[in-house]
């Protein structure tokens, strides 16, 4: 299932977080990321496989949490699945051979037209029907480490 991909579609809050967010008393906006996964992101590219982030979130954290993991970001989008479906065209990158990690319902439509969908066991249910992987991790625990793990053992057989 795994061996074709060429790209893996993140999005943040809720995979790459544990979807909350930490507000101060002047409005400013934090999250917890899990360093496993920054690790997680490191090990997927040594396999050559591109990734990106896809976030309707605007606030700036998403855009240096991406440099920081020296990922290219796409945040503040309003339809990801026109947006994806750009950035795939753009990449010549078909498809099929993307898999996109989500958790929330603004990511059915993205995740409905790429060849693997992949979720955290946390995700809605409306994600968990339609996921072909299911990480044993709730998002911002571990679920792109857990990945690249599974991904770096079909790669190395």
């Amino acid at each position: 299932m795994f061996e074709d991909i060429e790209l893996i579609v993140y999005d943040f809050d809720g995979v790459m977080t544990d979807n909350r967010v930490m507000v101060d008393q002047n409005g400013n906006e934090s999250i917890m990321a899990n360093r496993g996964d920054g690790y997680g992101v490191g090990m997927i590219r040594k396999l050559g496989i591109e990734q990106v982030i896809l976030s309707t979130e605007v606030n700036p954290v998403v855009e240096m949490r991406a440099k920081k993991l020296n990922l290219e970001v796409i945040h503040g989008v309003s339809d990801k699945k026109e947006t994806l479906e750009k950035f795939c065209e753009e990449k010549s990158v078909s498809l099929n051979k993307v898999m996109y990690l989500g958790n929330d319902i603004n990511d059915i439509d993205a995740m409905k037209c790429v060849g693997i969908k992949g979720a955290p066991k946390d995700a809605e249910p409306e994600i968990l029907e339609i996921a072909d992987w299911i990480s044993g991790k709730n998002g911002g625990y571990g679920v792109v480490r857990e990945l690249a793990r599974l991904l770096t053992n079909e790669r190395c057989k």
